[in-house]
This record gives structure tokens, C-alpha cells and sequence, in this order.
């Protein structure tokens, strides 16, 4: 049960669709599909040249929106059945895709691998690679425990900090999976990070093109982007995801 891709979906309220794929074609240097699905609330960030596209966007009916994934796999089935065995609960089944929810409720999709093999490029020093998954502390384990059985070819591994834990896929796939464990019990949520070889350069950037900073931390920086999502830039290698040396 082999996972082939991954997509990050970023998940806007639908009355702020346009603004979300203005900012983020933007900052990942892609152009935007042309809309799909009954209300046009689906597009994918296309990149130029050879490469797959590995982020789509998502206008939601209601709630702020968040991220999520898709995991593109040979055999949907057999993936959403290993997915509800391990404790997920099946959403919406439409036979080729299906959406599932995890133990602590974070949403994901089953999809067809259509051949996707070609990661995007780094730009302008960055790359959104990541999906964060912000948890309660009584979610925490055992969360990490269904998403490492789920996914037993990615490495799991404890984070830079006690709070985190980190599911990083085989070489060539796109996205990464990180778990943080809140400090308060809430509901579960769900956000993007950003790779950048200098967080400071690229935080200037952003704004410049409509994003506001709401916090620092030890190796990110909090933002917020002009459809009203939050995500961070991180201190990790745009090439290897990976944190610098010290």
C-alpha cells in the first residue's frame, strides 16, 4: 500500500477563493486551473515546466478552513480500508476518491495516482512542503500512533522540540506530515508550513503581497494570509525539508 503522491490542500472559506489563489499562486510562482466541482470550489496550483502539481485549493461552505491532505495511491480501496481499520472514519465514499476523518478529526482524502512523480521546484528560496497537524494534548499519542501505522514506509521520528513529531515520506514525495501537541485541549485543526532557506526575506515577501505576521517562534514565523488562513514559515532546508545543522 504504497503512497505514490501528496497533495496539501489549502482550505478557504469560499467567499475567499479568488484571494486565496491570488496570494498563493504568488508565493509557490504557479497559475491557478480553471475551477472544478459542483460549486467551482476546487482549482490546483499548476507549476510550470515538467513538474506535478502537489497543492490545491479548497473554498469551504463554512468554518475559517485549515489544510488538509490527499494521498494519491494505486488502490483507493484498499487504502481507505486499511485508514478505517487503523480507526478512521469514512466521510464521504464516492467510490474513485474517498474522504476520511482521523481519530482526533482532521480530514484527508483517498485519490487515483495518475502519475504524478515530478516535485516542484524551490522559489524565491521557499517551498510549501508541509502539513501541520495541531492537536489537544489528550489527542496527541494517539494520533501519532494511527498516523505512523497508516503511513509504515515514512520515517517516524520525535520533532526538534517534545511537542512535535515529524512523518517525512520517502525521497520524491512532495509533502510532509508534522504533528504538534497544543497546549490547551480544543479542537483540532489543521496548517500549512513553508520551507525557507531565510524565514526573514521570505516574511517580507509575503507581506508585500498581502500577508500579515502574527507571531515568531524559535525556528518560524506565523502568518496570515490575506483570505484569513494561517501558516508558518519555518527554518528547514527548502531542498530537504530538513532542520539546519547547529
Amino acid at each position: 500500500m504504497s503512497i505514490r503522491w501528496t497533495y496539501a490542500f489549502i482550505d478557504r472559506p469560499a467567499g475567499r477563493f479568488d484571494r486565496a489563489g491570488e496570494f498563493w499562486t504568488a508565493v509557490t510562482q504557479t497559475r491557478l486551473s480553471e475551477p472544478r466541482g459542483e460549486h467551482k470550489e476546487f482549482a490546483t496550483l499548476l507549476p510550470s515546466g515538467e513538474a506535478d502539481a502537489c497543492v490545491k485549493i479548497q473554498g469551504v461552505a463554512s468554518g475559517p478552513g485549515g489544510a488538509h491532505l490527499d494521498f494519491a495511491v494505486d488502490d483507493v480501496r484498499e487504502f481507505a480500508g486499511s485508514a478505517a481499520g487503523l480507526g478512521a472514519q469514512v466521510v464521504d465514499d464516492q467510490g474513485t476518491l474517498v474522504v476520511l476523518r482521523s481519530p482526533a478529526g482532521q480530514l484527508f482524502c483517498a485519490v487515483p495516482w495518475h502519475g504524478e512523480s515530478v516535485r516542484p521546484p524551490v522559489v524565491h528560496g521557499s517551498r510549501l512542503d508541509q502539513v501541520c497537524l495541531d492537536l489537544a494534548p489528550s489527542l496527541y499519542d494517539a494520533e501519532v500512533t494511527f498516523w505512523s501505522a497508516l503511513l509504515p514506509d515514512w520515517e517516524s521520528r520525535p520533532g526538534s522540540l517534545p511537542e512535535f513529531h515529524a512523518l517525512v515520506p520517502p525521497p520524491g514525495l512532495p509533502v510532509r506530515v508534522l504533528l504538534q501537541r497544543l497546549g490547551e485541549e480544543r479542537a483540532g485543526s489543521a496548517h500549512l508550513d513553508l520551507a525557507c532557506a531565510d524565514i526573514e526575506a521570505t516574511r517580507v515577501r509575503h507581506e508585500e503581497l498581502g500577508a500579515k505576521t502574527v507571531a515568531h517562534g524559535r525556528h518560524w514565523t506565523v502568518l496570515r494570509d490575506p483570505a484569513g488562513g494561517t501558516y508558518c514559515l519555518t527554518g528547514r532546508d527548502p531542498e530537504t525539508g530538513g532542520l539546519p545543522r547547529a
